[in-house]
Parts: structure tokens; sequence; C-alpha cells
């Protein structure tokens, strides 16, 4: 079992390519084109449009969730916004979270931010949050996402079939999931 707040003192997570930051108020700008955009809004599979309150108010609140782990996604060089990585749905008594990951639109697709997200933030899962198994979903037509999941260890383990309604038609989510003593992809 891993405490509840396990994730209450966030760090900061680098490679030569992006740094993860604790989401905050800061990213309000990219956050609301990430959220607006059509192509990001299909791939997460996100119905709901967001007003800029709510934004505001969900940004504003990230730090004060400590069984959750919020980073923005920026460019290691730039500081440019790109995306957002969290880890959610903590269970400690199993040691087990949810993962998911967005990034800002088509300019940051297929530029291997998505990876080296990835990697950093199942890294910090396993060697410093201590978790035994981090479980993700996936949509049937984000092939990209797929790529990028199996690259960094995860493995398919089901289908939910037709499990979202999207331009009027049924598609699968695929969920895939990693644990502690699988083999991590550099």
């Amino acid at each position: 079992m891993i405490p509840s707040d396990v994730f209450r003192d966030l760090p900061v997570l680098t490679d030569d390519r992006v740094r993860l930051v604790p989401l905050g108020e800061e990213h309000f700008d990219g956050v609301r084109r990430m959220l607006d955009d059509p192509e990001v809004r299909r791939l997460t599979g996100t119905h709901h449009t967001f007003t800029d309150e709510e934004v505001r108010r969900l940004l504003a609140t990230r730090s004060d969730h400590h069984d959750r782990a919020d980073w923005a996604i920026t460019d290691a060089a730039t500081g440019a916004f790109l995306g957002e990585a969290v880890l959610h749905e903590l269970d400690p008594p199993n040691a087990a979270a949810g993962y998911r990951i967005a990034l800002l639109g088509p300019e940051a697709f297929s530029r291997g931010y998505g990876t080296a997200s990835t990697r950093l933030v199942r890294d910090y899962a396993f060697d410093v949050a201590g978790l035994h198994r981090v479980g993700l979903e996936v949509f049937d037509f984000n092939v990209r996402a797929q790529r990028v999941y199996e690259k960094c260890g995860f493995v398919r383990e089901g289908i939910h079939r037709q499990a979202i309604w999207w331009n009027g038609i049924w598609h699968d989510m695929i969920t895939m999931g990693i644990v502690a003593s699988d083999p991590r992809p550099g």
C-alpha cells in the first residue's frame, strides 16, 4: 500500500526534449488552446466544451489534489507549453493509478514529446511514487498513441467494444497497462 497523498510534493521531471512541471494557473493559455483543438478533442474523446471559468478552476486546484499528479509538458529548450501528462485515479491499497496524456495539437504530434513524457512519468510512477501498476485507455483510432505506449512498455490488455460514439461511428477503447516488473524500454 502506498500513501493516499503520494503525489503531495510533485517534482519537475526532465530529459533533453521535455520538462514536466506541476500544472498550474500559469498554463491557462496552453490548456485553453489544447481543449479547443478539434483533433485533441477527438483523440481524447472529449465531448464536453469547457468554459474559461472551468479551466481556471481546474488549474487553480491541481496542487490541492495529492491523490493525482498533473504535469504541464513543456519544451526543454524554450519552455513552451506542449500538453499535459497525468497520473490519476490513485488506488493506494493496490499501488495503482491511471495515466493520460494530451498534447497541444497537431503542431506537437509526431515529434517525440509524447514518448519522452510517457517515459518520464512511467519511471517516476515506479521509481519514486512506488506504484506497482499504471493503466490507461486509448481509442482504436489513436494508433499513434498506441505505438507510443507500446514503445514505453505498456501491454495491450483488453478492449471495451463500442465504448465511444464519435462522428456517427462507434469505436472501441483499448486498455493497456504496465507493472513495475515489466521491461521498460528506453
